[in-house]
Parts: structure tokens; C-alpha cells; sequence
């Protein structure tokens, strides 16, 4: 009743957890059942696995007794052993348990624990067991010492570093980008598997020979589909870092096979055209490639390249689309200035005084347009407009900031690096010399 007891007490501090409980047997010659022997204070109960690098097979639990090899581990049984006494002591008897011969050199390590992260700790044969530490109920690990061939050979040459393994291990299930809703294929990874890692095993599934050409995005656990932005070449340091979103993790990651390297990839910007004929109503969507660098001017001289113009002599117009709607772009130059206007004045009287501020002959004041800009689109303004009436808001900065704008041509000397921006002024047609902000 007392061992009854003992067991219930142990069952409620585990929180009424379910407690599982493994009977060994052990048989005698006449294949008769073997009481064990009995236990003294002096005795320590020390239960072994032997770890063979060779026979590694299905991932479980380290901690699972089986008479199988499960990981390259495979219980091999228990010892009673004396406080005062010496891994030496036992180690013929370690090497029968095992099937090697009497005088094969192993070594032993201590399973301390498993989660959080994982403690295997090395044991001194020389070292009593109290020295070391071990108390009733301890799993000893221990195999042949690893020589030099072994560690080159095999992933996990010791104990230690398949615990690591399989501590860290995750089965990844990986999507094409273009079928996000479909595993297409999975992996089994460490957590701690670098970027290169993980490509370079993705890449080899696929059969692809270069792996700088994989381009993978995260799992988006709250909407159940791929993050918008892809994960950058190198952006990540290890696996664990691709599937966490937000606080939770995943399982799941997404691929692409890319054309061009992606660190190639990514030193240029993508954008997506589409291209409207003049006299078709099909809609052709291409993608263009160009240095980060590239001007506006340069989409449209590769655009060119790639549609059908109505005419060889044809313009092409580049908009932006945003939300559905499309918005012109807009590029500022020249020095802003402040000007006081006053609530009932219209944009006619404002221009009086502007041209007089500005000194512009009449005759080019004349092809000069004025809007309103506000998120950076134009509201082209009439002369009754009432410019006080725009400016409704007066806690707004930076790309929200409201300001009148003049559309004209940029007399300004040209600069070296905005040689071509004749070019885009004519495209975008809307060009703010001065910039207006309220200021009463």
C-alpha cells in the first residue's frame, strides 16, 4: 500500500497528468520471470539506451523505451549500481548489454533533460556516481567513441548532437507559390538549419542545380496565406526565424522557382504594366525588369519593346494605379515659398499677387496652371475656386501635406543626373515649380 501511495502522490503533482508506467520482465534461463534484486540504500536504479549512428530510423521521442532502434537509440535495460562505485566498474557489463566486445571503448552521457532545450551531459568514467551526480531513475546514453571516420560520415556522430536533432527537428510542408492552397512536397529540417540549408534542400527535391534561384515566403497563420513580401536572399538566419508570424508558428512555407538568381533578382524592381491598345480591348500584362535606379523614361523606352504600338510613331503614357483608381505622378522642383491667403479669395485674386511676387511677363504667366495637391494628386483649380476652402485640415505632414502647386515648364538648369527629366515632365505633364502651404 505504501508504494500505492507513493505513486498517487507523485500522479497529483504532476497536476493529475496521465502517468505512464513501463513493466520489464526479466527472464531467467528456464525463461521464468526474475524477481529484481533488492534495493538498498546504498543502490542507485540507472536505466540505459545505446545509441548506434548506424541504425537511425523513425523520429519519436528520445525519452520512448522500445526495444527497437528509434533514432539510433534502443533500450538495452537497467543496472543497480553502488553510490561509491565507477562507470568502470560496469562497462563489461555495458558492452555485453549491448553486443560488443569486452574491451570495446564507449562512452556514457547523462539525459538530463529534454525540454525546454535539450541537457546531455558527458560523464567521467573515473567519477564515482555521486560525483557525477546520477540518482535513482537516471537514463544513461552511451555508444562506441566516436573515431574520426565517424564523425565525417554520419550527421549526428554522438549522443549529444542527435539530441540536438531531434530536439529541434521540423517537418516542414512546403507549397508552390502559384497553389498555395496544396502541400506539394515535405521536408524533415532542424530548426536551426541556416537559409543556405534550407534552400539548398529545396532546390535538390526539385532537382534545380542552383539554389540561389529558390524564393521562399513565410505563412501567414492569421489569414492562411502567403505573406505578402517574400523573404529576401539571406534575410533570415535559420529555419525557426521563416516560420514564426507574429507569436505563433508554422509548418508551412511557400516556393518559387525564379528565373534569374535572386540576389540578382533583387538588385532590380519589378513592376507590373498594364498595357492598354489603343484600338483593342485586351488587356496585357508584363512584367519589367530595370536597376532601381531606373528612371520613368526607362520603363517606357523596355515597354516599347514589348507591346504593339497602333503606330510606329505612338506614345506611350505611364500611369498609376492605386486602389483602382488612377493617379498621375507628380514630381516637384524648384524653391517653395509662403504666401498668406485670406478665407474669401479666390484663385484669381491670389494669382495677381503671385505673378507680381514671381515677376513672370504676362505672356508665359498666361500658360500656367494652378491645383491644389493634397496625397500628392492634383485638383486642377478655376478661377472662382476659393483657395481658403481646400485647406481643411491643418494637422497633416510629410507625403499627407496639402499645398498649391503651378504646372509649367522647368526652366532651372539642368543637373547631370536628371538629364532625362524633360522627358518624364512632358509624361507626367503635372510639375510644381513652388509649393504653397497656409500659413495665416
Amino acid at each position: 500500500m505504501g508504494q500505492v501511495g507513493q505513486l498517487r502522490e507523485v500522479s497529483n503533482k504532476a497536476n493529475n497528468a496521465e502517468l505512464k508506467l513501463f513493466l520489464e520482465v526479466e527472464l531467467g534461463l528456464d525463461l521464468r520471470p526474475i524477481l529484481p534484486p533488492e534495493k538498498t540504500k546504498e543502490d542507485i536504479l540507472l536505466f540505459f539506451k545505446l545509441y548506434d549512428p548506424e541504425r537511425k530510423s523513425s523520429v519519436t521521442h528520445p525519452r520512448t523505451f522500445s526495444l527497437f532502434f528509434l533514432n539510433g537509440f534502443r533500450y538495452v535495460g537497467r543496472l543497480f549500481v553502488k553510490h561509491v562505485g565507477k562507470p568502470t566498474d560496469i562497462l563489461t557489463k555495458l558492452n555485453e548489454m549491448a553486443g560488443f566486445p569486452s574491451n570495446e571503448e564507449i562512452e556514457l552521457y547523462e539525459e538530463i533533460k529534454f525540454e525546454p532545450t535539450v541537457m546531455c551531459e558527458h560523464i567521467d568514467k573515473k567519477a564515482t556516481f555521486r560525483a557525477s551526480q546520477l540518482e535513482d531513475g537516471d537514463i544513461i546514453c552511451y555508444q562506441k567513441s566516436p573515431s574520426g571516420d565517424m564523425v565525417l560520415q554520419y550527421c549526428y556522430p554522438d549522443v549529444p548532437s542527435l539530441l540536438e536533432y531531434v530536439n529541434n527537428r521540423q517537418v516542414v510542408h512546403f507549397r508552390s507559390l502559384e497553389k498555395p492552397k496544396e502541400d506539394n512536397f515535405c521536408l524533415e529540417l532542424s530548426k536551426l538549419h541556416t537559409y543556405d540549408d534550407v534552400v539548398e534542400k529545396v532546390a535538390h527535391q526539385l532537382g534545380l542545380d542552383d539554389a540561389s534561384k529558390i524564393r521562399l515566403t513565410s505563412h501567414n497563420c492569421y489569414s492562411q496565406q502567403p505573406k505578402r513580401q517574400p523573404i529576401k536572399y539571406r534575410g533570415v538566419d535559420h529555419l525557426s526565424d521563416m516560420l514564426v508570424n507574429y507569436n505563433q508558428t508554422s509548418d508551412i512555407l511557400y516556393y518559387e522557382v525564379l528565373d534569374i538568381p535572386l540576389p540578382e533578382l533583387q538588385g532590380l524592381k519589378t513592376l507590373k504594366v498594364a498595357f492598354h491598345h489603343a484600338t483593342k480591348d485586351e488587356v496585357v500584362i508584363h512584367s519589367i525588369r530595370l536597376p532601381k535606379n531606373s528612371t520613368v523614361g526607362d520603363v517606357i523606352i523596355d515597354l516599347k519593346t514589348k507591346v504593339e504600338l497602333s503606330h510606329p510613331n505612338a506614345e506611350l503614357r505611364l500611369l498609376e494605379v492605386f486602389y483602382h483608381k488612377i493617379y498621375k505622378q507628380v514630381q516637384n522642383f524648384g524653391e517653395p515659398f509662403f504666401l498668406v491667403i485670406h478665407e474669401s479669395e479666390t484663385l484669381a485674386d491670389i494669382k495677381v499677387r503671385i505673378q507680381k511676387k514671381l515677376q513672370v511677363p504676362d505672356e508665359d504667366f498666361a500658360k500656367w496652371k494652378f491645383a491644389f495637391l493634397s496625397l500628392g494628386r492634383p485638383k486642377y483649380l478655376q478661377e472662382t475656386d476659393v483657395v481658403y476652402s481646400l485647406f481643411q485640415r491643418r494637422d497633416v505632414y510629410g507625403a499627407w501635406e496639402q499645398y498649391l502647386g503651378l504646372e509649367h515648364s522647368n526652366t532651372a538648369p539642368k543637373r547631370a543626373y536628371t538629364a532625362n527629366q524633360d522627358y518624364i515632365y512632358s509624361l507626367v505633364h503635372l510639375v510644381n515649380k513652388w509649393g504653397f502651404a497656409l500659413h495665416k
